[in-house]
């Protein structure tokens, strides 16, 4: 024979040097989980490892992770009850959670990058990510709505907003608030192809955000985010995400939907996000625990595919765990 591919694998070295996917510390973004209070640190047992934490302790994490590589953080807030209410005003609070979280980072941390999450679930009574009209999510007045949080977040000192709503239109919408209000640095990262998928419920604990017993509501979010049945339809919401002016495309889940990501990437040239969500992780986990996976081997495995699939950024709870194996 004259062509041997093996010769390319005979060695650790040599699969190195011909080696076309590469995972490093760049890649990665964290998610984390802030609740009020202070020294506050609450593990979220569906996914192991993971915690709701206070402010204080939120700031010190951002710090350790960005020590390790970690350059960009992704934040959620546990809001309280007393605070959610259908209108989602509490998102636009100049002294709210989510506001002081930002300013704190940037104060401790100022080479960090924030992505803060724009979407009323957290803020909502009902736990949807838009605004209730006669039983239905009123798409207008929730964009209207999402804006008004973009530009808080960003005068709170966000450096890319990440909308992850699904709503029609609100790319265009926060992008031309941004403008308006003179944030023309601030960057859009749109959750453009996010499915309605059953791999989210671990967040959803996370963050009390899922969907209220209530018969005059939509019992779950499959009127906004993305049937999984489609491929065709994610590339038409992500092209008119990149015509309203994103600059950065998400989709999600991660893993079950690389088949997307490399549609995606073979049809757009911005930088593309995959997020490697809760549900993805909570069964890489329990599985470890179980001993039926190497943990550290199938968290490197699991997020260089999805970089191969043709993510240039992967947003992931296995973040810290993942720099320290890079880095080793």
């Amino acid at each position: 024979m004259i062509s041997r591919n093996r010769r390319l694998r005979a060695n650790d070295s040599i699969r190195s040097l011909v080696r076309e996917t590469n995972l490093t510390t760049n890649d990665l973004v964290l998610p984390m989980f802030v609740m009020e209070g202070n020294n506050k640190k609450e593990a979220i047992s569906s996914m192991p490892g993971v915690f709701r934490q206070s402010l204080n302790l939120t700031v010190q994490t951002v710090k350790e992770n960005y020590d390790l590589g970690i350059k960009a953080v992704n934040l959620y807030m546990k809001v309280s009850d007393n605070l959610k209410d259908n209108t989602g005003k509490e998102a636009w609070n100049p002294n709210g959670l989510m506001q002081t979280t930002i300013k704190a980072i940037k104060d401790a941390v100022p080479g960090v990058v924030i992505m803060p999450d724009v979407a009323l679930d957290p803020y909502s009574m009902y736990g949807h990510d838009g605004i209730i009209k006669n039983g239905k999510i009123d798409n207008d007045s929730t964009v209207e709505a999402l804006t008004k949080m973009g530009i808080s977040l960003a005068e709170a000192g966000a450096d890319i907003l990440a909308p992850s709503d699904m709503m029609d239109g609100r790319v265009s919408a926060i992008r031309t608030g941004l403008e308006e209000g003179g944030f023309t640095d601030v960057g859009i990262l749109s959750y453009a192809a996010k499915y309605a998928s059953s791999f989210y419920g671990p967040f959803r604990s996370a963050l009390d955000s899922a969907p209220k017993e209530n018969a005059d509501i939509p019992k779950d979010k499959k009127t906004y985010q993305m049937d999984f049945h489609n491929s065709r339809e994610a590339m038409d919401e992500v092209l008119k995400d990149v015509a309203e002016g994103a600059d950065i495309i998400m989709i999600k889940p991660g893993m079950p939907y690389l088949d997307i990501v490399a549609k995606v990437r073979e049809a757009i040239d911005l930088p593309i996000a995959v997020y490697n969500v809760s549900g993805e992780y909570a069964m890489l986990k329990a599985a470890a625990q179980n001993g039926w996976l190497d943990n550290d081997k199938a968290i490197i495995e699991s997020l260089t595919c999805i970089k191969r699939a043709g993510a240039d950024m992967i947003f992931t709870y296995a973040a810290k765990e993942a720099a320290i194996l890079l880095n080793q």
